[in-house]
């Protein structure tokens, strides 16, 4: 009847492979069949051939012996139709449990699950051996449904009360996230009394899985102090990668010195644990010596301490450590070769990152998606676009499965969109965007594109996307990142309305932490660049634990302002709490100097730098003197100091020489700066426009056409003059000459009255500023039609009297308009508070705060 079973063609199989299978006694010729284990599916089946053609009867130890032998050679199918055989017994159940066993063993969660179902269908009664692994399997393919399922069964079997099915209960709802039902079973596990240390190990690692880990730590010390119970080698290896994310070191150490007194740090695993607790708490010194003394290591050990290097910053130690692997001939797995590549990409090192990919291609590592993220972050880190489609391509062809968006695929395609975007590509990065469907999307996805817009794109954009997130999906709130990337928009666009709105939303979510530093560091560059830094003053003061960032910022937007003593009053504040400064620090310092007259403390500072700080200063600190020195009319020290640059000067060098020409009307070093500027082939339409004034101040109008020519021959383009308020109802944009607003009339009209009237008052039109050899009359009509002119007739017609008018212009403010808006703040109720590509001008009661330093 079993033949039906067996698909054998068996007689010359037989004939030629059966002799290693029997054995005779040297008594008799009859065979005996032998009961050695069998290593393969072949021999198994040979086996089961032998006992039917030989004529033994096929009792209860003959069925045994095959399934054991079909278990051992992982055939799988035959051992069930054996077992199906069989009448279910209690004894018996120890097969189907070999089988589920075996199936995890290999990986195969599904298929243990599949043997569970088809040994309930077969009226099989699995017990107390069968559940931890059933429960295995479903912790591990994370399906909670069924795992309560198999829990409620457990329940009415009895076996609520064996504490190693209850402890793999607890570790089950732990991997699938359901933190509340293991503390339940637990917690009365504890209540009866029959809680052991495998409990307690479970429940730690149950909340160290699902990312609580202030809770895994807690739960670890009552285990150890509350109940005595001293851990072994799994509780050691739960609790220390809790001790490395939450950056415990002293209670890693304490672990630490357990594991040395009772010998557990000889476990492989348990050094492995340490190494890389050390490594996540900065420790590399620490980690280092338990590498060292460590008497074996596998290739977990090596990357734990690459990667640590290189998540510290440590490049040359990672790199050292992965040369050292290749010569003692250990093999390099996935994880190393991804540590290495996420270590370039950190330090913005994208080319190297590339290379190393390519090595390990070659060498026929097949890369992961944690590798791919890297990659695309190193390839965004250095704009490179075409390394970064061929990732994707990669991505497409390997990695990337297609339909629904599981996590990996929607990890590859946020770092897909964030190298797009960072490579200046939106477009793309946008439609890659909006191919996923809503409800894919995580917070990550839309950090990624607000954050493109932001940095690199229209940072309109990015405000309207933010808005769009919570429209569209609900259920997505912005993280820490989302609204750093946000408040960043609103610094670029000096939208402060809207960033008093964000600052509000932090306030109010208690899911995002508004003391989380780098949020606050943003809030002061947003409130300084958009002309509210009392404000930013005012977050500065209310954060607890300040770093450099915050503090330059708050110095940078003083500087902005024009507020000098207060810039000086905060960098010595600076130096009480011992905080260096850095080179950063210094660069606002001479900025803040240069754009408030203050040329002997600027010269100071510069000449400190290195002398006092230990600071070198680099091409921009001297770049910064050169606008110092040039803007106080000291033309001849600005060049004799760049002269005496220990490097080559950058191009930004000479455009600030070029920018101090213009305003002392010095053609021939303007002339001089610019072909410099030429050599460099910095083509800026920024440096045409500084000649092209210098030559028309001069009158000299045919080399202002030779200027015009040469840029339209080069395919330069002036950027067109634009400037946005801040409006009764939002944005408005206006453009030089813009007549296109639905209010152009009455603009113009509220424009010409306060021209008229502040030419009663003493304001003469500074007509050089037209540029255009055209009469003063017309060069006077020209200067009429500026942008910032007439945003500002906007904000006067529609704003409530007496409210801040704000305004931002994309170029720097001409010298005819700062003129007029000085006079006109003279006879109107408003503070104007305008922001141009250098600095913030605060116009009130006929003066400005850049006192003529602009």
């Amino acid at each position: 009847m079993l033949l039906r079973f067996l698909p054998f063609n068996s007689k010359p199989l037989l004939i030629i492979n059966t002799h290693h299978l029997l054995s005779y006694h040297s008594t008799t010729t009859t065979p005996t069949i032998s009961t050695q284990l069998c290593k393969t599916s072949i021999q198994s089946k040979l086996l089961h051939q032998q006992y039917i053609v030989h004529g033994h009867t096929l009792n209860y130890t003959n069925i045994t012996n095959l399934i054991a032998n079909y278990i051992s050679s992982n055939s799988t199918t035959n051992a069930i139709l054996l077992l199906e055989s069989l009448t279910p017994s209690h004894s018996s159940v120890f097969w189907w449990n070999q089988l589920i066993r075996n199936a995890l063993h290999r990986n195969s969660p599904h298929i243990a699950l599949t043997l569970f179902r088809r040994m309930k269908t077969l009226n099989w009664t699995p017990d107390h051996y069968t559940f931890p692994f059933v429960f295995k399997a479903c912790g591990e393919i994370s399906c909670l449904n069924l795992g309560c399922s198999i829990h409620g069964f457990v329940l009415r079997s009895g076996f609520d009360s064996n504490v190693f099915v209850c402890n793999a209960v607890v570790s089950m709802y732990g991997k699938c996230n359901a933190l509340v039902y293991a503390r339940k079973v637990f917690d009365e596990l504890c209540s009866r009394g029959i809680c052991d240390l495998v409990s307690w190990n479970s429940i730690v690692s149950a909340y160290s899985h699902c990312f609580v880990p202030k809770v895994a730590v807690l739960l670890f010390r009552e285990m150890t102090v509350g109940y005595g119970l001293l851990p072994d080698a799994v509780g050691v290896v739960n609790i220390l990668p809790v001790c490395g994310f939450l950056g415990l070191g002293l209670l890693g150490k304490q672990v630490h010195g357990f594991g040395v007194r009772t010998g557990l740090v000889d476990d492989v695993f348990v050094g492995n644990a340490l190494v890389d607790m050390y490594a996540k708490c900065g420790k590399m010194a620490d980690a280092n010596k338990v590498f060292e003394r460590m008497g074996f290591k596998d290739v977990v050990t090596w990357n734990a301490m690459v990667t640590g290097y290189s998540q510290t910053g440590r490049f040359e130690d990672a790199l050292s450590l992965f040369e050292k692997m290749r010569e003692e001939e250990i093999e390099l797995d996935v994880v190393t070769w991804s540590s290495v590549i996420s270590g370039y990409a950190q330090k913005g090192f994208g080319c190297e990152a590339m290379n190393v990919f390519r090595e390990m291609c070659g060498c026929g590592c097949r890369p992961n998606v944690v590798t791919l993220v890297s990659l695309l972050s190193g390839c965004a880190s250095v704009g490179a676009l075409l390394h970064g489609k061929e990732s994707h391509c990669y991505a497409i062809k390997f990695i990337l499965k297609g339909g629904d968006y599981d996590d990996d695929d929607l990890m590859v395609i946020n770092a897909l969109i964030d190298m797009y975007a960072k490579c200046r590509s939106l477009e793309v990065a946008r439609a890659m965007f909006d191919e996923i469907c809503p409800k894919d999307r995580d917070v990550v996805t839309w950090t990624v594109m607000i954050g493109g817009y932001a940095q690199h794109g229209d940072a309109n954009h990015a405000l309207q996307l933010f808005s769009e997130m919570f429209k569209i999906d609900k259920c997505i709130v912005p993280n820490d990142f989302t609204i750093s990337c946000v408040l960043m928009a609103c610094a670029r666009l000096a939208a402060l309305r809207f960033g008093k709105q964000i600052h509000a939303y932090v306030l109010r979510r208690s899911r995002i932490d508004s003391d989380v530093l780098f949020v606050a560091n943003c809030l002061i560059d947003m409130y300084s660049k958009s002309g509210d830094v009392d404000t930013a003053r005012v977050v500065f003061d209310n954060i607890p634990k300040r770093n450099a960032v915050s503090w330059t910022s708050l110095l940078t937007g003083y500087g902005l302002h024009g507020r000098s003593e207060d810039a000086l009053r905060v960098f010595d504040e600076m130096r009480e709490v011992s905080l260096v400064p850095d080179g950063i620090t210094f660069l606002v310092l001479l900025y803040t100097c240069s754009h408030s007259g203050m040329t002997d403390r600027g010269i100071d500072l510069f000449y400190r730098m290195r002398k006092d700080f230990g600071v070198d200063p680099g091409a921009e600190h001297y770049a910064c003197m050169v606008d110092l020195l040039g803007r106080a009319g000291r033309l001849g020290e600005a060049m004799r100091l760049i002269n005496d640059m220990p490097m080559e000067p950058t191009s930004v060098v000479w455009v600030s020489l070029l920018s101090a020409c213009r305003i002392h009307s010095n053609v021939e070093l303007g002339e001089f700066a610019a072909k410099k500027l030429l050599e460099l082939e910095a083509d800026n339409d920024g440096s045409y426009t500084l000649l092209s004034n210098i030559y028309a101040n001069a009158r000299r109008w045919k080399d202002v056409a030779r200027v015009r020519y040469l840029m339209k021959r080069t395919g330069i383009k002036k950027r067109p003059g634009c400037s946005w308020v801040q409006g009764r109802k939002g944005m408005e944009t206006f453009y030089v000459g813009d007549r296109t607003h639905s209010q152009s009339q009455e603009i113009y009209e509220t424009l010409a009255d306060l021209i008229q009237r502040i030419k009663a008052i003493g304001y003469v039109p500074q007509t050089s500023f037209a540029l255009h050899d055209v009469d003063d009359e017309e060069k006077g009509d020209l200067l009429f039609e500026h942008s910032e002119k007439l945003a500002l007739a906007y904000a006067i017609l529609t704003l409530p009297r007496g409210a801040p008018i704000r305004i931002t212009k994309n170029l720097r403010i001409c010298g005819d308009c700062h003129s007029a808006i000085t006079y006109i703040s003279l006879i109107v109720e408003h503070e104007i508070i305008l922001r141009d590509s250098s600095r913030f001008h605060h116009f009130k009661n006929g003066s400005c705060s850049c006192k003529g330093y602009w």
